[in-house]
């Protein structure tokens, strides 16, 4: 630890356990400081996931760490193995043997979801199995493979798993991973730009499709005839397909039937609640991956409370670390208590803001005419605040999904839930929408309070 980047290092990991335990993760210490050179300090990762992960989401709160902790101005710079022989200023080189194509880094995999990290249960087994086979003999197992289930119970996590496995065995692959949102924005750009050619190429030369959320493609007349032709393509070439969704391939609402018939025509399997055994387990493996010694009687009081979702599971277990981080306390029964009940005491005691509130919340902090907000228009700048506002009134208020979405211009309940799920995932790594998020929040709730007061006797 004498070399002064070694140092840094050393200071930056420990800001970061102390001020962002939920960020950090136990592979942190397999992170090398290689350099510091003009204020950039280069840390050499040596998986191209964790590289990837990194360089797309740790980026800005690395860079504040290094600043809280040294007193300098200092810039993390994340580098692989193939950047060793080149200076800090050099650019990066491309990426040789295995090939993940995903040019709009919409959706980068995780370090976190792979099948290590994956707790099997009753509620996931068939699945499980399946996604295992299905990244070892990809188009010959299981084609096309389709995982359904509630929100936060775990898809997610197989389908990166399945890539990142995939990856492993098999180099080099070219894999393509993305949400059908994103699917459908690029079809739409490439049709509006006549860009099709180049469209069918990207999504048509792989040799594993990914598509998280298919679900989407409800009442999408013209993007479900352009994913049907994609899919036979791929499945005639003998291309993996993998697709999730809320529900199976015959109750997507307003599915074509051409469409639904061929994803049953691979493996449909289920995924259900986790048991209370699977939740245990599941709470102990997230607390060993963010380096948290946490107790039976501690996992067990939250797994029995907490029946929800695994997304649920982490939420309430990111908040028990925080509190634990920021007071100095050990976890233990008592403090697990203290987290449950003020979560649950929030939630029974906060009063509805109507949707109408939450939409004026939105347009005034986004600077976003209320208009755009309930047209049809999908530019990042109105569909940003505009799934805010549905995660906001999905949190805040006792609609359904489907009331929601008649608020916000008539949508149907399918996009509501890929809103309410982009931007549940998004808040954990993305430090700017998280700030946007508590700030709506507190804007909302002192509203609600003065609304409260003034209507008091």
């Amino acid at each position: 630890m004498g070399k002064p980047q070694a140092a840094v290092w050393a200071s930056i990991l420990a800001h970061l356990r102390q001020y962002s335990p939920s960020l950090c993760r136990h592979w942190f210490e397999d992170i090398e400081p290689i350099d510091l050179n003009g204020g950039t300090l280069r840390l050499l990762v040596h998986e191209q996931v964790q590289l990837k992960y990194l360089q797309r989401h740790c980026v800005q709160p690395f860079n504040e760490a290094a600043r809280e902790a040294s007193g300098r101005m200092i810039f993390v710079r994340f580098i692989g193995a193939d950047e060793l022989d080149t200076s800090p200023s050099s650019a990066p080189k491309r990426d040789v043997g295995v090939t993940t194509l995903n040019p709009d880094e919409e959706m980068v995999l995780s370090p976190d979801f792979t099948f290590d990290q994956f707790i099997v249960g009753p509620n996931n087994q068939l699945a499980h199995a399946a996604a295992n086979a299905v990244a070892r003999k990809p188009g010959r197992a299981y084609n096309p493979f389709f995982i359904y289930g509630g929100h936060g119970l775990g898809k997610t996590h197989l389908l990166q798993a399945i890539c990142q496995h995939a990856m492993q065995l098999h180099n080099p692959m070219r894999i393509y991973y993305i949400s059908c949102d994103g699917f459908m924005t690029q079809f739409m750009e490439a049709v509006q730009e006549g860009q099709m050619r180049e469209f069918r190429h990207r999504f048509r030369n792989v040799d594993m499709l990914v598509i998280d959320d298919i679900h989407d493609l409800s009442k999408r007349g013209q993007t479900q005839e352009e994913f049907f032709h994609t899919f036979n393509a791929l499945y005639q070439a003998g291309k993996q397909l993998v697709l999730s969704s809320d529900a199976p391939p015959d109750q997507i609402p307003d599915l074509e039937e051409r469409l639904s018939s061929r994803f049953n025509s691979g493996l449909v399997a289920s995924m259900l609640k986790p048991s209370f055994e699977t939740r245990v387990a599941i709470l102990k493996s997230k607390a060993k991956l963010h380096g948290l010694a946490l107790s039976d009687d501690v996992a067990s009081y939250m797994a029995a409370r907490i029946d929800t979702s695994i997304r649920d599971l982490q939420g309430r277990l990111n908040s028990l670390q925080h509190l634990a981080s920021i007071t100095s306390r050990t976890i233990n029964l008592e403090l697990a208590k203290e987290v449950l009940e003020e979560f649950s005491s929030a939630r029974s005691e906060q009063r509805d803001p109507p949707i109408h509130q939450i939409m004026d919340e939105i347009s005034r902090y986004y600077g976003v005419k209320l208009s755009d907000l309930l047209s049809k228009r999908r530019q990042k700048s109105i569909a940003g605040p505009r799934q805010v506002g549905m995660w906001l009134a999905r949190q805040h208020t006792r609609h359904s999904l489907e009331e929601i979405g008649s608020y916000f211009g008539g949508r149907d309940h399918t996009t509501v839930m890929h809103a309410i799920r982009s931007i549940e995932s998004r808040q954990a790594e993305d430090p700017s929408l998280r700030n946007d998020v508590n700030q709506l929040r507190s804007r909302l709730q002192t509203e609600s309070t003065e609304h409260t007061e003034a209507s008091s006797p």
